[in-house]
């Protein structure tokens, strides 16, 4: 029975988040507004069948993603025989839905890791107190922002996004964002939630202001009762300390109520991985492509 595929809406938020509320392992690219951000760039598609949610992207090529809802009551064997009788292949499958498959459908299914895609999992604590010799240059940089210059955390909502937007557009011309696919596509996820602010309740969002201007922002989520989501982090580059200060001080103000901070994932981009792994992280929410022999 073949899966009956819709574009992703907006008003399918409730009942995906009603699906997503229980599995039994959550990464941050399954979250809704995650879906949302980045729907017009990745073409996301969902289907509805035997009790799970069925995501697809379709850019740059088609791609299955693990399905989401409880995965422990699902009949396996019966779901993907019915679903795909041919065989199929899933991408970013949670390490936890992995070790399901593994277990009950044995060699009918392998698995290959997808290092790019784990998500890196800080204690909050760890970042806020910047403690010891592995956060030295983190907290010197920290420090001195807040020395160089007349500096006021502000937590923010749905009034300050038009603030946000100019902060976000001055990064972009920095970056030069309009000429670097990736770039241009993240700014246009950013817009998309942020101009969307009412239709996500529980959005995180706090920034820094330095001389009266907004110089860095954190836009997160609660993604579990003990960990918080940051989707998207900015910082203007003139402000030396920037981002370890709004690291700290938004997890401090924002965030203080959580155990674990999860900065997604490094997509196998260099730059990124060493900056992520600067923070020591505690640990990883790995993640695996899954091929179902059918």
């Amino acid at each position: 029975m073949p899966l009956q595929y819709v574009p992703l809406t907006i008003d399918m938020r409730g009942d995906y988040c009603a699906h997503f509320d229980l599995c039994s392992g959550k990464t941050s690219d399954y979250t809704f507004v995650n879906f949302w951000a980045w729907s017009d760039e990745r073409k996301y598609e969902l289907a509805h069948s035997h009790g799970l949610f069925w995501p697809k992207i379709n850019n740059p090529a088609p791609s299955l993603w693990a399905p989401v809802g409880n995965w422990e009551e699902a009949d396996w064997e019966n779901v993907l025989t019915d679903l795909f009788p041919e065989g199929a292949v899933f991408d970013r499958v949670p390490e936890e839905l992995m070790t399901l498959w593994s277990e009950r459908l044995g060699d009918r299914f392998s698995f290959e890791d997808q290092r790019s895609e784990w998500e890196y999992i800080y204690s909050v604590e760890e970042l806020i107190s910047l403690k010891g010799n592995r956060f030295h240059k983190k907290k010197n940089l920290w420090k001195q922002f807040h020395k160089l210059y007349d500096s006021e955390y502000r937590q923010i909502g749905r009034d300050d996004v038009d603030e946000i937007l100019e902060m976000q557009q001055l990064w972009c011309e920095w970056k030069s964002c309009d000429d670097i696919p990736g770039l241009r596509a993240e700014n246009h996820a950013i817009s998309r939630v942020l101009k969307n602010w009412d239709r996500f309740p529980g959005l995180l969002c706090g920034a820094l202001h330095a001389d009266g201007n907004m110089v860095a922002y954190s836009v997160g989520e609660p993604m579990t009762d003990d960990m918080v989501v940051v989707h998207f982090e900015k910082g203007l580059a003139d402000y030396k300390g920037v981002y370890q200060a709004i690291n700290r001080d938004f997890l401090e103000h924002s965030c203080a109520g959580f155990t674990w901070a999860n900065r997604e994932q490094d997509m196998g981009e260099e730059g990124v991985r060493k900056a992520k792994e600067s923070y020591n992280p505690v640990r990883f929410l790995k993640k695996y492509r899954a091929a179902w022999k059918g």
